[in-house]
């Protein structure tokens, strides 16, 4: 076996959790029963991956079969890596029956013959969820096992769920070989992204629960200043908070949110004002990108009313982040001057 592909193989046992090693191993396949008897578990990790090299070594393995135990990880922890949402689309609304052979063939045969040193990887899981783990080279040098692409792909359907190499020039690579196994079009990115693929997932199936707001703003109740007993200021605060806990609920719903870390609104707005203003006259316009970050996203946004940095209900601009998961965030100020109301087209 060689020494690059005994590296990786020991490489990627360090990363899995010492408790773990023995269950991604079985996983894995490769190695009998019978060999993994011999390895003590118990032992530090260095040592395991050692033992775990030494069997492989015995068994001749190869870099293709040692990526299989790296996609085998990535899918345990898909937290480790940040995925981005893609979109593809075609003319015709015809549904093709999916045959993951064909598949396999066509992104094979796309990506390899404008790169020929690439390592391609498939493996298939729950919910028709492919996994491809692509290693990248060069025209002159083998491909890199530790700058890999990931993308989980869910058959018939549009999306795909891509996690990046470093080496951002073969991206668009990656996406001419998706398109043309998948027999589509074209493919944009849905500019969405999170560490969190099961909250993507679950955002772009519709997977979660949530409600659409019906709130409606009620007028203030006067009140007059010899009415404001302490009793009484105590019993508005109690139901402004039980207000502001139900509207919150009606826009963000029961349960937890999905994880989301990145969102960006694209926005596109007509200035008003004098037309004797040469400088705001214009028909063109104005074009800008608010970028939201946030360890958990939605679970921040939904904190702000009953923490008292927001009023209640929130904007359904901010409400209504998954419901727009399959667009682009594309919004219009219909009047005024900007910065404004900003509502959906």
């Amino acid at each position: 076996m060689d020494e690059t592909v005994a590296e990786y193989i020991r490489r990627t046992v360090l990363k899995i959790p010492r408790d773990e090693i023995k269950t991604m191993l079985r996983k894995w396949g490769f190695l009998s029963e019978t060999q993994l008897q011999t390895i003590n578990f118990h032992q530090n990790k260095d040592n395991i991956s050692r033992d775990v090299v030494q069997l492989c070594e015995e068994n001749s393995t190869s870099i293709k079969q040692a990526a299989v135990l790296d996609i085998i990880y990535n899918h345990s922890y898909p937290n480790k890596r940040t995925w981005s949402v893609y979109q593809m689309n075609k003319t015709e609304e015809e549904t093709d029956f999916f045959d993951l052979t064909d598949f396999r063939k066509k992104f094979k045969r796309q990506l390899r013959s404008t790169l020929k040193n690439v390592t391609i990887n498939f493996r298939e899981y729950e919910n028709n969820a492919i996994w491809i783990r692509i290693a990248w080279g060069t025209p002159y040098t083998k491909p890199n096992q530790y700058k890999t692409s990931y993308v989980v792909y869910h058959s018939q359907t549009p999306y795909a769920f891509i996690s990046p190499s470093v080496l951002k020039s073969n991206l668009p690579l990656l996406c001419q070989a998706l398109v043309v196994a998948s027999n589509y079009q074209d493919i944009h990115e849905m500019e969405l992204r999170s560490h969190s693929l099961n909250s993507l997932e679950d955002m772009v199936f519709k997977r979660y629960s949530q409600n659409f707001e019906t709130y409606c703003p009620r007028p203030v109740q006067e009140s007059t200043v010899a009415q404001e007993t302490g009793l009484r200021v105590v019993q508005e605060n109690i139901n402004e908070k039980e207000r502001i806990l139900r509207v919150n609920r009606e826009g963000f719903g029961d349960g937890p949110q999905p994880k989301l870390e990145f969102a960006e609104y694209k926005l596109e707005t007509m200035f008003t004002s004098d037309p004797k203003l040469e400088v705001l006259d214009r028909k063109e316009p104005f074009r800008c990108m608010v970028k939201f970050h946030s360890p958990h996203l939605l679970e921040s946004l939904k904190s702000l009313a009953p923490a008292g940095m927001a009023d209640a209900p929130l904007s359904s601009l901010l409400t209504c982040i998954p419901h727009k998961a399959r667009n682009y965030f594309k919004i219009r100020e219909k009047k005024g001057f900007f910065p404004g109301s900003f509502v959906s087209p």
